[in-house]
Parts: structure tokens; C-alpha cells; sequence
């Protein structure tokens, strides 16, 4: 779903409850729920870098109690996947600390690349691990660390006895790639919180892109097609994450500059709540250019709205465009190495009102029908529900 998603920091893993509690009912379970651990990357609270998997990984933490389980959070720092050793010595000493049989949610991100700590643990501890994007598909690995990534992650994966993936795409992925028994891999795919309309700002011309600003997210294409279409009078926001490459950054500022595009092309930096509403609600057209997405949160949230898609047909994102009930698609996919076909769709959405109409109109049904957080929990929660025990604790 994103880049890195960790702040760098050697400390010890701290625990975090789940929600504030008071001294009237602290340490107050009802007995009907049971508990899970979840193991969280440490910037997954960072409002200043945020993600999908991060939002992600909060939101069920709110919604699993719904579904009989009481999340306990522990967070870990550290430079995920590839952690300085105090911070990989910490993780390892959290997991250590838990009571036999414990069931465990791991975040993939911490888990899949620190074999030598979670492996041994799978004998002793009922653990399942949330993929939201397998190591090795990060863009801009070299090959050698991307082989050593999928080998790590894949020694994880194939000794926990549960997988969790955020689309069909990614369950395909990872048992046709890892060799894993497709019943133990399972799909949760991100829900979406229906909001209020966009009304747009005219109707065509506002575009927006959404997504950490990074190699994988592909913000060079997007500058690259907007360079070839400057006739028509079009403006776009980048919003999201600025901090996660800066060098990448760096060079697409430049880019934008050589295009002579700056006065209609804006890297915003990340937000959150009520300024990011907003930012939906001017929006006409959601626009992404991605490598790799195991399904694209961003685009449901746009959709939410009503606002339809042009994106790029990698991994999960056809998933996460899908179809209005009357079987309309609210969006449109292009390669992702292909900027003439993303300059040719934008040229059809301002020069076809009958296309934006239609396509504004399946973004309405596809918006009527998107699944909530409540299904995603759901399915986490059957996930946990059927972990077996430990191999120790069996015997």
C-alpha cells in the first residue's frame, strides 16, 4: 500500500492501549472479548507521514473490539524492514514478554523481514501477519536487497500459520510467489467511510493525486503526461508524505520546474481530517500513478465522494476501482509506463462531457456500494477466530 513506514528511533517497544481509559474502568474487560496483540510499525501514529497501511492498521484497532476482540498495541521503532539490532533485540524481547498461546497480529513491515525473531515464536505464540505490501515489491530496491527481502519475508510467511492480504491480487501474489497453501492465506480488504458528495470545483478541471510522494507512487509519470496536455486548463494537488525519499522529491520539484509547471502543480505535503475533506471535496478527478499497489486506499476514499478515477492497472487498484452495481466502472486504467496513455484518457475526459458524465455517474453507484470498516474487521476477526493453537501449547 506505502513506502517505509517507520520513523527511525531506538527505543524500547512500547505498549499503547488500544483506547483511553479512565480509573473507573481500567483493566475493565468484558469477558465476552478476547485479546489480541498487535504489533504495530512506530510511525503509525505519525500524522505528518501518513499511509495506508497506517490508517489501516488504527482503524481496525477501533473497529475489531465490534467483532469480540480487545486489541492490546504494541508499537515498534526502528528503520522496518531492516532494523538496527537494539530495535530488532526489542521487538524480539516484546514477543518474548507475551503468555503462551497468545494470538498475535503482526504488521508485515516489521514482521517479515526479522525471520530469526518471529520464526522461533510461531511454536509457542497463535500468530497471523498483515501483508500490505510484500517487501521485495517496494520500487527502487536494488536486486540484491529485494532477494534478500523476499527470502526473509518468505521465512516468515510460509512458519505463522495465517497470512492477511488487502486484495484478491495480493492472496494471488503472495501463494503463487511465497509458495504458500492458499488456505492459510486469507483477504481483508480496506473499508471506506461513505462521505458527502464532491462537488467538485468545475466539474472537470481540479485534478488530485493522493499518495506518498516516492518512486513507487510514480509522481514523475503524472508530471510527465501533464507536461504533454499544458493546453488544456487543468490544475492538480500532489497531497501526501514528502519526508519518506527526499532525493526523489528533490528531483521531481526539479521536473516540475523544467515542464514550467509549478504555477499549476503543487506538492502540498500530507493531510489529514478536515483539511484533506476538503481537498476531496474541490477535487473533479482522482488521478494515480503508481508501480505497485496491493489495493489503493486512495482510490476508495475518492470514491467515497463520487469522484471518479483515472489510475494506473497495477496489482489491487482494478480491485479497488471495481463497478457501480449496474455494472458502470468509475474509473479508467492506463500501463504505468505509459504517460502518452494517461495525457490520451485526460484529453478524453476534457474534451468527451459524455464520458465525465458516465463516469461520474458509476463513481456515484460504486460509492453506494463500497463495503465499511466494519466488513474489514469482520474478516480480520474470523481470521483470528479460527488460528490454531501453538505447536508447543498442542502438544
Amino acid at each position: 500500500m506505502s513506502g517505509p513506514r517507520a520513523t527511525v528511533a531506538k527505543a524500547r517497544l512500547a505498549y499503547v492501549p488500544a483506547q483511553p481509559t479512565t480509573t473507573e474502568n481500567a483493566g475493565i474487560v468484558p469477558m465476552s472479548l478476547r485479546t489480541v496483540h498487535f504489533v504495530l510499525p512506530g510511525g503509525v501514529d505519525d500524522t505528518t507521514a501518513p499511509s495506508g497501511g497506517n490508517a489501516y492498521d488504527r482503524r481496525v484497532c477501533l473497529d475489531l473490539p465490534g467483532f469480540g476482540w480487545q486489541v492490546t498495541r504494541h508499537t515498534a521503532p526502528g528503520t522496518w524492514p531492516r532494523p538496527a539490532r537494539a530495535d530488532r533485540d526489542a521487538l524480539a524481547r516484546t514477543l518474548g514478554e507475551l503468555p503462551d498461546d497468545a494470538v498475535v497480529l503482526l504488521d508485515g513491515i516489521v514482521a517479515c523481514g526479522v525471520p530469526e525473531v518471529v520464526v522461533p515464536e510461531a511454536d509457542r505464540l497463535r500468530l497471523a501477519v498483515l501483508v500490505h505490501l510484500p517487501l521485495g515489491d517496494e520500487t527502487g530496491l536494488d536486486a540484491e536487497t529485494a532477494a534478500e527481502l523476499d527470502t526473509r519475508e518468505r521465512m516468515v510467511l510460509r512458519a505463522v500459520p495465517a497470512v492477511i492480504a488487502t486484495s484478491d491480487w495480493a492472496v494471488r501474489r503472495l501463494v503463487s510467489h511465497h509458495g504458500l497453501a492458499p488456505g492459510r492465506v486469507h483477504t481483508a480488504p480496506p473499508g471506506a467511510d461513505i462521505a458527502p458528495l464532491a462537488p467538485g470545483t468545475d466539474g472537470v478541471s481540479r485534478l488530485l493525486c493522493v499518495a506518498s510522494v516516492t518512486p513507487r507512487k510514480g509522481q514523475h509519470r503524472l508530471v510527465e503526461a501533464l507536461a504533454t496536455v499544458r493546453d488544456l486548463p487543468w490544475t492538480c494537488e500532489c497531497v501526501g508524505g514528502l519526508g519518506h525519499d527526499p532525493a526523489y522529491v528533490t528531483g521531481l520539484r526539479a521536473l516540475i520546474d523544467r515542464y514550467g509547471l509549478a504555477d499549476r502543480l503543487r506538492l502540498t505535503g500530507p493531510r489529514t481530517g478536515a483539511a484533506l475533506d476538503a481537498t476531496y471535496a474541490a477535487a473533479d478527478l482522482m488521478v494515480l500513478t503508481s508501480y505497485a499497489e496491493t489495493y489503493g486506499m486512495a482510490v476508495t476514499e475518492a470514491l467515497a465522494r463520487g469522484i471518479p478515477v483515472l489510475a494506473t492497472d497495477v496489482g489491487g487498484l482494478p480491485e479497488a476501482v471495481g463497478r457501480a452495481p449496474d455494472g458502470g466502472v468509475p474509473g479508467i486504467l492506463v500501463p504505468p509506463e505509459d504517460p502518452a496513455a494517461l495525457a490520451a484518457e485526460l484529453r478524453g475526459w476534457f474534451g468527451e462531457p459524455d464520458v465525465r458524465r458516465r463516469l461520474k455517474t458509476a463513481a456515484r453507484g460504486r460509492r453506494a456500494a463500497l463495503d465499511g470498516w466494519a466488513t474489514t474487521a469482520r474478516g480480520l476477526a474470523g481470521v483470528l477466530q479460527r488460528l490454531p493453537e501453538a505447536p508447543r501449547r498442542a502438544a
